[in-house]
């Protein structure tokens, strides 16, 4: 049976990156610290069975399919990425008939246990289309390894939250000082 799907918002998506993945747990020493709870992802706009049959287990592999995107160096890596989650979630676009006379387009997957990876995707590929590859990203920060999006006007985003950003400022700050006393 098919499910129709919807794109993530996208401060879910980061949410589940962040909270789930294998190397953002590693890189930010919470390996020893238990998953949140299945809980706190009540804003993805998943039809309620598939959002009631998700476990730990299968948010954590969603989040490490996901990663590699954010993680892309280049634009090409990005979307070959991208594409193949798409891909091999099944995803395909079907019209739905909303009234007699009207058909509305929306997304499809054949299995609930791919309805989590494939609306990441839609949300990414919707996102990256209308803004560039430049505007997701992994944290530069040190001993950091959570994803971003960046909605600034701006464009710049380099870190995941302001606390990553004001660490890096006081190392580098230190790290000056430290270089000016060596003189």
């Amino acid at each position: 049976m098919a499910i129709t799907i919807s794109p993530l918002p996208l401060g879910a998506l980061t949410h589940l990156v962040n909270g789930w993945g294998t190397r953002p747990r590693q890189e930010g020493g919470r390996t020893q610290e238990p998953l949140p709870s299945v809980d706190t992802l009540t804003d993805l706009g998943l039809p309620d069975d598939v959002r009631n049959g998700l476990t730990g287990q299968a948010l954590v592999a969603a989040a490490d399919a996901l990663h590699p995107v954010f993680a892309a160096t280049d634009a090409a890596t990005c979307a070959r990425r991208l594409t193949r989650l798409l891909s091999t979630g099944g995803t395909r676009p079907v019209l739905d008939a909303v009234d007699d006379d009207r058909l509305d387009a929306v997304w499809s997957v054949g299995s609930a246990d791919r309805a989590l990876v494939a609306a990441a995707a839609l949300a990414l590929r919707q996102y990256l289309g209308e803004q560039g590859f430049a505007r997701v990203g992994v944290c530069t920060g040190g001993r950091c390894a959570d994803v971003y999006v960046d909605q600034s006007p701006g464009g710049r985003r380099r870190f995941c939250s302001v606390t990553c950003q004001n660490r890096a400022r006081v190392a580098a700050f230190r790290s000056r000082k430290a270089a000016t006393a060596a003189e």
